[in-house]
C-alpha cells in the first residue's frame, strides 16, 4: 500500500505492525528495545542513535536522535520516550530536528510460555503538507509498506541477537 493521499490518511490506526516469539525473558527483550543505541545494530533504516538533552537511559520524557540512512539518502530525527515499563511496554514518538511530527512506535512485552512474544506497532503522525518532503527525504513513497518490511527484519535480527544465533544486518 502506498502511503495514503492527504485527504484520506487516518492517524488511529498503525500504519505497520509485527511481532515475534523469543526464547528469552521478558525482561531480556524490554533491555534491548528500550536501548535505541543497541537497537540501531538490529534496524534497517536507523543505523545510529545517542541520547541527547542530558539522558542516558529509557525513561518517560528523555530523547534520543536517531541517523537513518535509505540508499544514498539521509535523515536525523528526534525522538521522546512516552512510556518505559521495564519487561513489558516501551514507545516513544519521533519528530524532525525542526518539530515535525513523524510517527510513534510501540513494543509491547509479555510472557509467553518459556519465552516472550514481542509486538511492535508503528503510527504514522506526518501532518499531510509534509508528506511529499517526507518522501523526497527518505525516497520512500510506501512508508507503510516499508515500515512492514522494516518491523520483519529488525524482529528475527532481535530474536537472533537475543536467543544466541548469528545474524546480519
Amino acid at each position: 500500500m502506498v502511503t495514503k493521499p492527504r485527504d484520506s490518511l487516518t492517524y488511529s490506526e498503525p500504519i505497520a505492525t509485527g511481532e515475534v516469539t523469543i526464547d528469552t525473558a521478558p525482561e531480556q527483550v524490554y533491555r534491548l528495545v528500550s536501548d535505541p543505541v543497541a537497537m540501531s545494530e538490529c534496524t534497517e533504516e536507523l543505523r545510529k542513535a545517542r541520547w541527547i538533552r542530558g539522558a542516558t537511559e529509557a525513561r518517560v520524557g528523555n530523547w534520543f536522535a536517531g541517523s537513518n540512512r535509505n540508499g544514498w539518502r539521509r535523515w536525523v530525527t528526534h525522538a521522546e520516550i512516552t512510556e518505559a515499563e521495564p519487561g513489558h511496554r516501551f514507545a516513544y514518538r519521533v519528530r524532525t530536528p525542526f518539530f515535525v511530527p513523524i510517527s510513534r512506535w510501540e513494543y509491547e512485552i509479555a510472557p509467553d510460555g518459556d519465552g516472550t512474544r514481542l509486538v511492535v506497532k508503528n503510527w504514522l503522525r506526518v501532518p499531510p503538507w509534509f508528506i511529499p518532503i517526507a518522501i523526497l527525504i527518505t525516497g520512500e513513497p510506501d512508508r507503510a509498506g516499508t515500515n512492514r518490511a522494516n518491523i520483519a527484519a529488525t524482529l528475527e535480527r532481535v530474536k537472533a541477537r537475543l536467543e544466541g544465533r548469528e545474524w546480519h544486518r
